[in-house]
């Protein structure tokens, strides 16, 4: 596929067929997903391929606590999971709300399950030190995560990427054996979509980039 052709149409994939990813393609995504730039070039991602159903119902359910907040602050017209405004549901409310499928099942379902995970000792955090969450240590995982994408894509298969078992880092870090000063970064299910989309809604470059300053003239 043309390069902007696989760009456009790279849509985030949750519902898979029954049909495998094969170790031969899955090699393939990987080995041109790899140079992805990174920090310094240190390349300090690691992926664990998951195929095992018990590891993956345990990564399912250790999305749950994070959908529960998020559910419940959507519900609540709120931004979920914002970093700027605590959330309005009390900790009781967000107990009790209910995890759609959707928030579980494609990690289930997939042709296979990718946990990105990413060296803290490598990475340059330059923004460790504001008071504000950190997003600088991303720049040296997610364009990985990204490329894994767009070459699933370029394959015929598909992915989305998730973040909710995040909030159970050290779960997920027992789980798999991971070292401590490793962060995770994304779980990522690859698998044959069941829809093939082939136009995706995004906002014009107009609505987010300006000329000069945040409140310049917009790029038209």
């Amino acid at each position: 596929m043309d390069l902007y052709d696989v760009m456009r149409t790279t849509p985030a994939v949750r519902e898979f067929t029954d049909d495998p990813l094969p170790d031969d393609v899955l090699l393939r995504i990987l080995d041109h997903a790899r140079f992805a730039p990174s920090g310094g070039n240190r390349q300090g991602a690691h992926v664990v391929v998951v195929r095992d159903a018990a590891t993956r119902r345990r990564l399912a359910a250790l999305q749950e606590p994070a959908a529960k907040r998020y559910v419940a602050q959507v519900a609540a017209g709120e931004s979920p999971w914002n970093s700027v405004h605590p959330p309005g549901p009390t900790p009781e409310e967000i107990a009790a709300t209910d995890v759609p499928e959707r928030f579980t099942r494609p990690v289930l379902t997939a042709g296979a399950v990718l946990v990105v995970l990413v060296d803290l000792a490598v990475v340059a955090s330059m923004d460790q030190d504001l008071d504000r969450v950190g997003v600088i240590s991303g720049a040296s995982v997610y364009p990985l995560v990204w490329n894994i994408l767009l070459a699933a894509r370029h394959e015929g298969f598909g992915g989305t990427i998730t973040t909710m078992a995040v909030v159970e880092e050290d779960a997920v870090k027992e789980l798999l054996g991971v070292p401590e000063s490793y962060a995770l970064a994304a779980v990522v299910p690859l698998g044959k979509p069941v829809k093939e989309l082939t136009r995706l809604k995004r906002q014009p470059v107009a609505e987010f980039v300006t000329l000069e300053r945040y409140d310049g003239e917009p790029l038209a």
